[in-house]
């Protein structure tokens, strides 16, 4: 996901109270012999990035790379306005309960695909039942448990049935990674469509099109004429879209000023470097992403699915790598603290987020304790030291993860407790593998879909979640479902604690980090602001 990940809205970052922790950088263009293009407004935007495509698909995927080209590219029932992370109708009219659990969208008349297909009730039922069918284990499927069926009186009007009633995410879910309308003409009901067969079918209906596609090297993208929603026209001619192998190169573009705007991932360092760059200028805030490691509930030490399997001597293994990770030095000395540490599964600046991990493990103040760990291995009967393969990826969530992991490394092996084997791999490989039990514990990240706590919980600890790493807790589910329809802000804000304190205990994942929102800016482009949603569209950015 973020993985999931930024997930919505214009460039450069907008974000809300907690906005999705991303690098945003634009060269100033225009200087010293850089090819960007600088004040020419006729020209498209160059963008550079070292972010992964898995599938523009919308039901094959759920990552930050893809979702940053759905972005650009797919119409959305709801959307966020800058400066605030509520949701209002985009290409829709309306959208509001008629009853506790009918949802009804009217969508506006004369919606059109770039192809000249009509976009209608029919293509927005199509894209929900869709990736429901489809339930890929890299896809999205995971946000839409509440839906039960989806009517269509008429053309323009769309019925959500819902499971649950008074659904308080249900809005946000609609302008989430499991709500870009597709076109029924092109897009396959039952498998993930071909990118190439997406573009070909020029089935796009958001602010832009794409008009040439070579994935994860090079995308061009034109202002789209027939756009309706209320996110208004591209204020550019155009964006073209680098993907980079390596942040060093982006790096190197940026302060030469070959591109107009950088985003994911520099290293802390790179950003330090950049800031003294006379071409840009820096802006920063809160950050809403998140690191963790996940475990897999049947391949870890002592798993299900293991040999030895035994459930409390894996809890205790948990328990002891808990008892020894030091974030405040991996967000120090990784990253120059433009991470804080983590100490509960929802960050901090969201309503009901604790740090229920704080207390339970290490000294209790946030720092490690190898004796307690120690002491925590021995009641269990564990002889020491035990083998960890732990997994992480050196591509998708910046450069500095081969830091970050060797950093926890040498943590967990503190006193000769735990041995661990560290390997990584390739984005797009590493995001299959981790859905089928190819890692016993493995690095993954969060970038928000929408501003509520349950972002932070339905996805990760539903019994059938987005981590698909076999946790299963009837009673951290049944409070995901009663806080989901709470209307009681106070109580559900309560109820939000209680799955923290209560995932605490499984240790289902591990938090490390919170991200912090930091952006670096071109001197001449301008429309680049850190506001209240998770917005990250191409459309206001101009010179």
């Amino acid at each position: 996901m973020s993985l999931h990940h930024p997930r919505r809205g214009r460039l450069v970052l907008a974000i809300g109270a907690i906005g999705a922790s991303a690098v945003v950088l634009a060269g100033c263009a225009g200087g010293g012999g850089g090819n960007a293009t600088g004040g020419n407004s006729s020209a498209p935007l160059i963008v550079g990035t070292t972010d992964k495509i898995t599938s523009i698909d919308p039901a094959g995927s759920y990552d930050n790379g893809s979702f940053a080209v759905m972005n650009q590219v797919y119409p959305f029932l709801l959307n966020s306005k800058y400066g605030t992370a509520d949701v209002t109708p985009d290409i829709a009219t309306s959208a509001e309960f008629t009853s506790p659990t009918e949802y009804t969208v009217k969508l506006k008349s004369g919606l059109k695909f770039a192809n000249g297909h009509d976009l209608t009730s029919s293509d927005v039922k199509f894209s929900f039942d869709r990736v429901i069918k489809i339930n890929d284990p890299n896809g999205p499927a995971s946000l839409l448990g509440n839906l039960a069926s989806i009517a269509t009186p008429d053309a323009t009007t769309v019925v959500f049935t819902l499971k649950n009633p008074n659904d308080q995410v249900w809005p946000q879910i609609l302008s989430s990674p499991a709500a870009p309308i597709v076109d029924e003409q092109v897009f396959s009901a039952d498998k993930v469509t071909p990118d190439d067969d997406i573009v070909k079918g020029d089935a796009f209906a958001g602010q832009y099109k794409i008009t040439s596609y070579k994935v994860n090297e090079l995308i061009n993208y034109v202002p789209n004429a027939d756009y309706k929603g209320e996110l208004g026209a591209a204020d550019n001619k155009g964006i073209t879209v680098k993907y980079y192998a390596d942040a060093s190169n982006l790096k190197l573009d940026v302060g030469n000023g070959d591109i107009d705007v950088a985003y994911r991932s520099l290293s802390a360092t790179d950003v330090a470097d950049l800031s003294k760059n006379s071409k840009v200028q820096v802006v920063s805030g809160p950050g809403g992403e998140i690191r963790y490691i996940v475990f897999n509930f049947n391949t870890m030490p002592f798993g299900a699915k293991t040999a030895n399997a035994d459930p409390a001597k894996a809890l205790a293994v948990r328990q002891a790598m808990a008892d020894l990770v030091d974030r405040d030095k991996i967000a120090s000395d990784v990253y120059k603290n433009t991470y804080t540490p983590l100490y509960s599964y929802v960050p901090k600046g969201l309503t009901g987020a604790n740090e229920a991990l704080k207390g339970l493990y290490g000294d209790g103040k946030g720092g490690p304790d190898a004796d307690k760990a120690k002491k925590t291995l021995a009641d269990a009967g564990i002889t020491t030291p035990v083998e960890l393969n732990l997994q992480y990826n050196g591509d998708h969530y910046g450069p500095s993860s081969g830091d970050e992991y060797a950093a926890v490394k040498s943590q967990l092996e503190a006193g000769g407790l735990f041995k661990v084997n560290l390997a990584q791999t390739e984005w797009v490989q590493y995001s299959k593998d981790r859905t089928t039990d190819t890692y016993p514990m493995y690095q993954l990240g969060w970038f928000p879909d929408y501003s509520d706590a349950d972002n932070y919980l339905t996805p990760f600890f539903s019994k059938d979640n987005f981590l698909v790493n076999h946790y299963d807790n009837a009673d951290v589910q049944s409070l995901i479902s009663k806080q989901a329809t709470e209307t009681d802000a106070s109580a559900r804000a309560d109820e939000i604690g209680q799955i923290q304190d209560l995932v605490a205990k499984d240790l289902s994942t591990l938090p490390l980090l919170q991200g912090t929102q930091v952006a670096i800016v071109g001197k001449d482009v301008k429309g680049t602001t850190l506001d209240g949603s998770f917005k990250f569209r191409y459309a206001p950015l101009h010179k």
